[in-house]
């Protein structure tokens, strides 16, 4: 299958998150793309495949600066997503409760109301937590794939 990771990141926790997920899903097999959200607008969704969205929370659950144009140019520009398969991981600390993984939470959003089909549970790790976002998300995108891959035969 043909994956692309979209990437919005402030540290690059989210970055390292997507080459870990990136390396794990080419040893099964898989073309895996990682992009920078940096500059990308709503027309990366016309690339073949199914698309993982890897992005942090900053400031008050805010989407990382390098995603927000593309994030609003995927609001204002409503591209038509139906047949394209999508997953979200998201980072966050819960120690910002009111705002805890609401960078993942905003691309569900969009992603769903621009009518993607949202494979599986979005993952939420949580900085506060006792294991590595890599890791967790690793562990997540092989049992993604393992769902998202019928679904891509079908369509």
């Amino acid at each position: 299958m043909q994956i692309t990771i979209l990437v919005g990141t402030m540290t690059g926790t989210a970055e390292i998150v997507a080459g870990d997920v990136k390396k794990a899903l080419a040893a099964e097999g898989h073309a895996v793309d990682v992009l920078l959200m940096d500059n990308l607008k709503a027309d990366v969704f016309q690339r073949p495949g199914a698309f993982l969205i890897c992005t942090s929370t900053y400031g008050q659950g805010d989407v990382p600066d390098n995603a927000r144009d593309f994030h609003a140019d995927l609001v204002a520009a409503r591209p038509d997503l139906g047949g394209k398969l999508a997953g979200v991981i998201g980072l966050g600390d819960s120690t910002y409760a009111d705002t805890y993984n609401h960078g993942g939470m905003q691309f569900e959003q969009i992603l769903s109301e621009l009518g993607a089909t949202l494979v599986g549970e979005r993952l939420a790790h949580n900085a506060s937590g006792t294991t590595l976002p890599e890791e967790d998300a690793v562990v997540w995108a092989l049992e993604w794939v393992k769902l998202a891959s019928p679904l891509a035969q079908a369509a």
